[in-house]
């Protein structure tokens, strides 16, 4: 996993290339939908959601696209409610059955590993 772009820069790479590294993050976003079809599209390395209404979730990127294998995506819900977040359609997370969110307690963090298939793994903070 990447560290402080400080450091990567440290090492003689450029300030672009060093963000490039350390991936993309989005502040204060809201939540979306009610269903995995309707759901916040996740498109950045990390993601705050600060608005987060109840049944509202957020939904990881589909293989094929920017996600590889090994690629971590982390979600912190500091929303007042809790955040489900789902696998790409026709996907998983972890042992959930095929399509199913996972959920997000308010104040809680979640990282989740791309397994370069379309499915998930996850690691919820507890």
């Amino acid at each position: 996993m990447p560290g402080f772009q400080a450091d990567v820069m440290g090492s003689g790479i450029p300030a672009l290339a060093a963000a490039a590294i350390n991936g993309s993050g989005q502040a204060a976003q809201t939540a979306t939908g009610s269903n995995q079809a309707t759901a916040f599209a996740l498109t950045a390395s990390s993601t705050e959601f600060t608005t987060v209404a109840a049944s509202t979730g957020a939904i990881l990127p589909a293989p094929g696209g920017r996600v590889n294998s090994g690629d971590i995506l982390a979600v912190y819900n500091m929303g007042a409610n809790t955040l489900t977040v789902y696998p790409p359609v026709g996907f998983k997370i972890m042992l959930a059955a095929t399509n199913a969110g996972v959920s997000v307690a308010s104040g809680k963090s979640a990282l989740f590993g791309a397994r370069g298939d379309g499915n998930y793994f996850s690691f919820i903070s507890a």
